[in-house]
């Protein structure tokens, strides 16, 4: 009797175990006492505008009543990655966890950023230097607003270049683009051509094409492809093993892709084919790009053995202020990345939107060595990461983040 009753107790301890894993894996790993475990404050539009909600609401609750399969979040703390947090679906089938690969989106020119300040302070760039001077395979075409006022890297990097801000599609009955005919606006690309329409240096107008000449330039200069340059300069060196620019994701990623969904919830096909990277084409997982962002922080305060303190401020240095308010702040364009506060409470921004249902935000202090970056599946997912961050922001004692208080 005794042997029976030791044997269905132990046959009983298996199957709870079980269940909690089970339980554990439904919920997303490491969900279970974190920072977020008590659940997100809810921000909702009010009589006076949007208002933070005084309590917290449960993560999976808020993603269903936004219509959010997944999220990934990579919390940042003294300058290490504290903390992983995965919920949700990546598909119909596989659970989001911290290797599965999300659309980075426009978080794509904060790499983008990273590199160029990189090659200038190696002596590769001038910051200042008419990009002409450095592309080969095609030119800036010069025009009335170029006469006296050449594009720079500086105006690139800021959206201060005066070119057209676009976005990207090409006529599927005749193939990819390339990268040129993109730049050129010409078929089966259909988008505005990388020409001036303003006088560069004299307004901030928000531009993709600019980073895809950006691209160009990287590409001419080392003559490599911008994958090739990413993965030598950033991806081997800081070990963001689950990086890639290319695109379907090589057979090596054995993670899955997160699938993007629009704003009813539903799955959609990735649109990442193009040959234009440099603005929005890079998958990667909120650990990888946090990362990258710690190492930066590092380098602001002299203490990276990757980027020089040189590298990391002048990425940091404010350029203008932008003229509208970034969630009720005034903001700054950085060259490579949104700007708030000052000093010690200094935060650098880039969030990104990829249709049809892509969003990532990262956001650092380096100062403090504190922030975080997520990820989500969906159209819908800029209000939950702006939750998710108004939670963090409060619970890890960030200076900024809790916009709508």
């Amino acid at each position: 009797m005794k042997r029976v009753l030791i044997g269905t107790l132990s046959t009983l301890l298996i199957v709870l175990v079980i269940l909690a894993c089970q339980d554990k894996k439904n919920n997303g790993p490491n969900t279970v006492d974190t920072v977020l475990s008590e659940g997100i404050f809810t921000i909702i539009e009010g009589d006076s505008g949007k208002q933070q909600s005084l309590v917290k609401h449960p993560v999976i609750e808020r993603m269903k009543q936004l219509k959010v399969p997944g999220a990934s979040v990579a919390v940042v703390d003294d300058y290490e990655i504290q903390d992983l947090i995965t919920f949700g679906k990546a598909d119909d089938v596989d659970l989001v966890d911290s290797t599965t690969i999300f659309q980075a989106a426009s978080v794509t020119k904060f790499l983008t950023a990273v590199m160029v300040h990189k090659f200038i302070s190696e002596g590769l760039l001038d910051i200042d230097a008419d990009i002409n001077i450095y592309l080969k395979s095609w030119k800036i075409p010069e025009n009335d607003y170029t006469e006296h006022n050449p594009i720079t890297l500086r105006l690139l990097l800021s959206h201060q270049s005066g070119l057209p801000g676009t976005n990207f599609d090409f006529d599927k009955d005749k193939g990819v683009p390339t990268l040129i005919q993109i730049l050129n606006g010409e078929s089966p690309a259909i988008n505005k051509p990388a020409i001036p329409i303003a006088k560069p240096g004299h307004k901030w107008a928000y531009s993709n094409i600019g980073y895809v000449v950006i691209q160009q330039l990287l590409e001419d200069v080392t003559g490599q492809s911008f994958q090739q340059i990413a993965n030598k300069e950033i991806f081997k060196p800081l070990e963001m093993n689950s990086s890639t620019l290319d695109y379907p994701l090589p057979s090596k990623f054995t993670n899955g892709e997160a699938t993007p969904h629009d704003e009813f919830g539903n799955a959609q096909p990735s649109q990442l084919e193009l040959p234009a990277k440099a603005q929005g084409g890079l998958l990667t997982t909120p650990k990888d790009l946090a990362k990258l962002s710690t190492e930066l922080m590092k380098a602001y305060n002299g203490e990276s053995h990757f980027f020089s303190e040189e590298t990391a401020r002048r990425l940091l240095d404010p350029e203008t202020e932008l003229p509208f308010k970034f969630y009720d702040q005034t903001a700054y364009m950085g060259l490579g990345v949104l700007l708030i506060g000052e000093g010690e409470n200094l935060a650098f921004i880039h969030n990104g939107y990829n249709s049809p249902g892509s969003v990532c935000i990262v956001i650092g202090f380096p100062a403090m060595g504190k922030g975080a970056t997520i990820a989500v599946n969906s159209a819908n997912g800029e209000q939950l990461y702006l939750e998710i961050i108004a939670t963090l922001a409060n619970e890890m004692g960030w200076p900024n983040g809790q916009f709508f208080k």
